[in-house]
């Protein structure tokens, strides 16, 4: 009882404003900084991995660590609800339908992505190649607070003043429709890389079986289906498209008019004035939710990898990759 007393004192000395205001400003700018360096750098994970490196992690076991981050950070916070002064209301036995709100939908759709990320997914994996310990921080870096901001966001009364009617709005509903679609694109997309991945395992086992040598497991091949007809990432791109509808059915859009223009921000830029720099962003920053803060990192961070990823899928089998596809938009990029 002392210790519950303890934890809920210390809660109360929180400033949790600050903490929310601080995170968002600093995990965007910070992570969005970070995406023309992930254009030059092959991150050490997958088919950049560095195996024998001694900072080199399980791949599977530190994929689910550095991913469970994410719904660990939201449940908690989502259990503090620091912006509301009633929790997230479960559905009741007795009328369940009632008691189900866009919030609980929301929660639910990100929980259960999580849930395939974080454990289905990887435990499901037949190998996975070593990460560096660097990745595993990085992931770390961005999954706790994204986790916090989206629940702090969630069960906040803004959202709540947003969501009063989203069940009699049709944006509500092709948000989500949306985030379905791009859920079962992400998932369909990545048993296909699933399948590529056993079969080759199973092709260098009898390859090492006939030569007498220790299996070699050659982990890629070109995928084929659904859209790698298009593009190498289809797997990022229907993750976008999941976080898009996610955004767009639990927050108002960004409030783009509040950028300044591209030549006053070039100059602040150019004469290093980072003081000023803040200042001018800070209203924008202050109208993009977590939501759509979460759809705009996934696109910084992920796109440089999508552009990379597809040049080596160029190198390592030149002139046997299709030479239609394009990274990770259709017919664009």
């Amino acid at each position: 009882m002392a210790l519950t007393e303890s934890v809920s004192v210390y809660l109360k000395q929180i400033d949790f404003k600050y903490l929310f205001t601080a995170t968002k400003c600093w995990f965007l700018c910070g992570f969005t900084l970070a995406s023309p360096v992930i254009l030059l750098y092959d991150v050490p994970f997958g088919r950049f991995a560095t195996p024998d490196s001694v900072f080199a992690l399980d791949g599977i076991i530190s994929w689910i660590v550095m991913e469970l981050v994410s719904p660990l950070f939201f449940l908690v916070t989502t259990y503090l609800h620091p912006f509301s002064p009633t929790p997230l209301s479960l559905p009741s036995f007795s009328h369940p339908a009632l008691s189900i709100s866009p919030q609980l939908i929301l929660t639910t759709l990100y929980l259960v992505h999580y849930l395939n990320r974080s454990l289905i997914s990887p435990l499901r994996t037949p190998s996975r190649s070593k990460s560096h310990v660097i990745v595993v921080c990085s992931a770390i870096a961005f999954n706790a607070p994204n986790g916090f901001l989206l629940a702090a966001f969630l069960t906040s009364t803004p959202a709540s003043s947003f969501l009063a009617h989203a069940f009699s709005s049709p944006r509500f509903w092709v948000g989500i429709a949306l985030w379905a679609v791009g859920f079962a694109g992400n998932v369909f997309h990545d048993e296909i890389l699933l399948n590529v991945r056993r079969k080759a395992i199973a092709k260098g086992k009898a390859k090492a079986l006939q030569g007498g040598q220790k299996a070699q497991q050659p982990y890629y091949s070109i995928p084929q289906g659904g859209l790698y007809s298009l593009i190498s990432y289809p797997n990022y791109f229907c993750e976008w498209v999941e976080w898009f509808g996610f955004a767009l059915a639990a927050s108002p859009l960004p409030k783009f008019a509040l950028l300044p223009n591209a030549k006053v921000l070039l100059t602040t830029v150019r004469t290093a004035q980072f003081n000023e720099l803040g200042q001018l962003l800070f209203p924008f920053i202050d109208s993009v939710n977590p939501p759509w803060i979460f759809f705009i990192l996934e696109l910084a961070t992920m796109t440089p990898r999508a552009i990379r990823g597809h040049q080596w899928y160029h190198e390592r089998f030149r002139g046997l990759y299709p030479g239609e596809r394009r990274a990770v938009i259709p017919w664009l990029l």
